[in-house]
């Protein structure tokens, strides 16, 4: 199977954090890859910007290494590689003052181009989103052509994200911000699109007729690792709903868009957002449930508990797992639950959609009916992209009427002999087209955080701690009860 890829036009892209961990374990190991597929013009350039004072040699070096690092050496052409490398620059600068700038004007300026595309990736901190953006304008960078990318998370509240929202818009317009969240790349996701709104065989089962719950999870056996002190400032509920796990709601949630232009489908995810039904005080309790790893066991090696990976002693009420009870109150959700996980240090590294549809009104299968299971879809981002439909059928032979639950398995390991883009790989290649369907909007943004804050703030207010769960379990306990005080299980659980 031979993959082929829409060219692009010339441009440059800048990455404020080049030399960071999202530059160098994602963003130019997936710009090779591209650039191997022969998607990347000649003519275009790769300015890596940080504080650190790197010259082009050193920094080639060091993206070399990053990709030999990240990339199997069989998806290595060193034609390729070396073409690759040739492309870069690094500038150091001051991102919040004045110090470099002249120089990055004079590199981007070298080669004399002033109406190509410019990508500017901040894969920095979101409190730099402001100043870079007034010094893209105050150096006169900004050209009609150019886009800038912000990275989550977009602020840690809705008055910071409508802070750094203003501030970005102020100098760029809206069509020209890219705000991304990986996920909407990922190949599985744009194979939901595709089953929903290409095939006739869901849409009329796709409501709160045929469809009993939706499971939501996306869950990470690794710990906070090196990330600790960071993530004790934003927690799980900051760090993956209010974005990842909000944005796969929507996409299953929303009505079908007249067309896959940019607003029309963001229009239909905003539309959900502002229909989930506040959960706030008097709900948090009974529909949300907090959690905090403990020390335990992941693949067979003891791990340390959150605590434990603080570089404080001080007790912490950072959640690293959250589940959430939401529901979409329309005509087609209205009474089906969505249940919302996440959690790090969780038995598996999977990031899945359940779509659980009823059972059947009555069964004509007499002692088989106790073998029967009802209808689900699943749709599995990570570790193993898949989408498999769930039917009983029959087992084959004499011997009277045998069911049994057996998949229609769409695997892509399965289908796909070549390396296709990940996630980055495509946002990326959809920025430099301008192509913004797959990226949050301001609203968007704004109306996540309008439904998730209520919930920050009732935990703040409980004064409750974060329930423990040891490492290498599914979460805690309580979250088993709640979905089963609903008569329902967790996917792992049910069978």
């Amino acid at each position: 199977m031979s993959a082929r890829f829409i060219p692009v036009d010339p441009f440059d892209l800048i990455v404020f954090g080049g030399t960071g961990d999202l530059a160098m374990r994602k963003l130019l190991p997936g710009l090779y890859h591209r650039d191997h597929d022969n998607q990347l013009p000649p003519e275009s350039r790769i300015i890596g910007v940080s504080r650190s004072e790197t010259g082009r040699k050193a920094y080639a070096e060091a993206v070399e290494a990053a990709i030999r690092e990240h990339i199997p050496e069989s998806q290595i052409d060193e034609d390729t590689l070396n073409r690759f490398l040739r492309r870069l620059d690094h500038v150091a600068l001051d991102a919040a003052g004045a110090a470099g700038w002249k120089k990055l004007v004079a590199t981007i300026g070298r080669n004399g181009r002033t109406n190509e595309v410019r990508v500017f990736y901040l894969a920095t901190a979101p409190r730099l989103f402001g100043p870079i953006a007034r010094n893209l304008e105050a150096h006169d960078l900004i050209t009609p052509k150019s886009r800038v990318v912000l990275e989550k998370p977009i602020g840690r509240n809705l008055a910071t994200a409508r802070a750094i929202n203003d501030e970005v818009g102020a100098v760029f317009a809206e069509e020209q911000i890219f705000r991304i969240d990986h996920y909407l790349g990922k190949e599985t996701v744009q194979n939901l699109i595709a089953l929903r709104f290409a095939n006739m065989l869901f849409e009329p089962l796709w409501n709160s007729t045929y469809i009993d719950h939706v499971q939501i999870t996306v869950a990470e056996s690794l710990g906070v690792e090196g990330r600790a002190d960071y993530y004790d400032t934003s927690g799980a509920l900051r760090d993956m709903v209010q974005n990842h796990i909000l944005q796969l709601l929507c996409l299953v949630a929303m009505e079908t868009p007249r067309s896959l232009e940019a607003d029309a489908v963001r229009d239909e995810k905003l539309k959900v957002l502002r229909s989930l039904a506040r959960i706030g005080d008097e709900d948090a309790e009974h529909k949300t449930v907090r959690g905090q790893y403990r020390a335990g066991a992941v693949d067979g090696k003891a791990v340390p508990g959150y605590r434990d990976e603080l570089s404080s002693r001080e007790p912490s009420t950072t959640e690293t797992f959250a589940m959430i009870k939401a529901e979409v109150k329309n005509w087609r959700w209205a009474g089906v639950p969505f249940y919302l996980r996440t959690g790090k240090r969780m038995a598996a590294r999977q990031s899945e959609i359940i779509i659980q549809f009823r059972e059947v009104p009555h069964s004509i299968f007499g002692g088989a009916t106790r073998q029967m299971v009802p209808n689900r879809l699943e749709v599995r981002l990570q570790p193993d992209e898949a989408i498999r439909l769930f039917l009983m059928t029959k087992d084959p032979g004499p011997g009277g009427m045998r069911l049994h639950n057996e998949p229609l398995n769409l695997a892509y390991a399965d289908i796909v002999d070549v390396h296709y883009p990940d996630a980055y790989e495509r946002l990326l290649m959809e920025v430099v087209r301008g192509n913004a369907t797959l990226f949050m909007r301001k609203d968007e943004v704004e109306a996540a955080w309008e439904w998730v804050e209520p919930i920050l703030e009732a935990w703040e207010r409980s004064g409750d701690a974060p329930k423990p769960y040891n490492a290498g379990s599914w979460g805690p306990s309580a979250a088993v009860a709640l979905i089963e005080k609903d008569g329902r299980n967790w996917h792992e659980d049910a069978f």
